[in-house]
Parts: C-alpha cells; sequence; structure tokens
C-alpha cells in the first residue's frame, strides 16, 4: 500500500495551495482555528471548480463536543446528502452518546444518507471512551477510514494508540494519523506505528492585507489576531510527499 497524504483546507486558497504540493485528498472545512465545521456549498463549488484532487468534506454543526440535538443532526443527515449530490468523494462524520460510546443509530442514518462514497471518522473518536470497540463499530458501519491522534494531542503523543489500531485494524480500516503532523513527525511515526495515512494541514501564517487595524476588537475567540490568516504551505506538503518518497525507497 502506498502512502496517502490528506491536507485540511478552510479555503480555495488553501485547496489549490494542497494539490499544487502533492497531496492526495484534501479534507474540506471552514474555520480550521477551532478544529473545522461544516464549509459551505460555495466554497465546495469553487474548491471543485479550481482543483481536480479528491475532496472529503468535513461535517460539524458546531465548535464543542459530539453529541448533538435532533436539530443538529438533521442539519448533519441533509448535508451529507447536499455534498453528495454535488459530487464529494467522501464525508467525514462523527457522533458520540453522553456516555462516551458511538452513537450507532445515528451514525448508521449518516451513512445511509452518504450512498456509498468514502467516509471518514473524525476525531470524535478521540475522545470515545474505548477506542478498539469504536474501531471495530466503525468497521461494522461501512466507514473506511479513521482519523485520530491516538487519543493525545498530538499524533506523535498517541504513537503507542495508533501503532495498536494498525495491528489490531488488519487492513480493514485505514488508519489515518492526525495532530501536529509535519514531514519531520511523518518520517519517524510511519515506519514506529505502520501508519500509511497521513492528515495535515501544512500551515503557515499570512499577514493580514489590512493597512488600517482596528485592535483590541476580537471579532471570535480571544487572543487570535484579526489580522492573521491561515493558509496551506505548498512547500510543507512537498517535503511531505517528499518523505513518503524517501520511505517507500527504504522498504
Amino acid at each position: 500500500m502506498s502512502y496517502i497524504l490528506e491536507v485540511c483546507a478552510d479555503s480555495v486558497r488553501s485547496a489549490v495551495a494542497a494539490q499544487e504540493g502533492g497531496a492526495d485528498r484534501i479534507e474540506l472545512c471552514s474555520a480550521l482555528v477551532i478544529g473545522g465545521l461544516s464549509p459551505s456549498v460555495s466554497m465546495f463549488r469553487q474548491v471543485k471548480e479550481n482543483t481536480d484532487i479528491k475532496v472529503r468534506v468535513l461535517l460539524r454543526p458546531r465548535f464543542g463536543d459530539f453529541c448533538y440535538d435532533d436539530y443538529e443532526f438533521e442539519t448533519l443527515r441533509e448535508e451529507v446528502a447536499q455534498f453528495c449530490e454535488l459530487g464529494a468523494d467522501g464525508v467525514v462524520i462523527g457522533i458520540l452518546k453522553p456516555d462516551g460510546t458511538l452513537n450507532m443509530q445515528q451514525m448508521e442514518a449518516l451513512v445511509k444518507a452518504a450512498d456509498g462514497v468514502g467516509i471518514t471518522m473524525h476525531r470524535a473518536f478521540d475522545v470515545c471512551r474505548d477506542p478498539y470497540e469504536a474501531l471495530e463499530q466503525c468497521i461494522s458501519l461501512g466507514i473506511d477510514t479513521i482519523l485520530t491522534s491516538g487519543q493525545k494531542s498530538s499524533a506523535w503523543e498517541g504513537r503507542e494508540l495508533l501503532a495498536g489500531l494498525v495491528d489490531k485494524a488488519k487492513g480493514r480500516i485505514d488508519i489515518l494519523a492526525g495532530a501536529g503532523i509535519n514531514p519531520d513527525v511523518i518520517e519517524k511515526l510511519a515506519p514506529y506505528t505502520g501508519v500509511k495515512s497521513f492528515h495535515m494541514s501544512g500551515k503557515k501564517v499570512i499577514d493580514s492585507k489590512m493597512e488600517f487595524r482596528r485592535e483590541g476588537v476580537p471579532m471570535g475567540i480571544p487572543g487570535f489576531s484579526e489580522f492573521e490568516v491561515w493558509q496551506t504551505d505548498t512547500e510543507q506538503v512537498k517535503k511531505a510527499v517528499k518523505v513518503f518518497r524517501s520511505l517507500s525507497e527504504r522498504q
């Protein structure tokens, strides 16, 4: 199996940069600074018009936990169907019960709405009660990928669980390592865990084009500058692809 590089992008420019760098796939979202929320239909269409890379769409109705009320669930179900109809290559989903287990009933409904496209279980997996139980449940649902940091703040910190998941999965589902992924981490994490798929933003922080700047008026989370823009760095993506080639040559 060859290596897969998925880049999470929350703008058309970042999606274009990911393709230029040689990424295999995009996870398209909005609001990456808070972990990612569902993107707009317009952004998705612009990405499809300006790239020919595979796109999986992250669907998350709000910031916070992954236990959703009926309104949020219906929103998710409609979004799954909508983005699939628009040509998404896959969706990225996850719902938990209050006790930390997967909400199998709601997840089954989302899988059904996806109608055969690729499905990633997102990092709700990293805050579930029992990762090995959730692994088997994802497989039973027909989910093909689990995005995980090994239930730690970064994939390198979660490397022991990542290795365990790869071993337990035995090729039945793809383990996609995410959180803190960069070319240097890939080079040591891949041989340690056996992970073949990696998820990174490869972001760089760009100074705002604004010349007039009204300081001290936060529009969102306090502490984040309103005059910085996060974008995918093509060079970081290229470096990750180069690491993959080096790892393949050693095998």
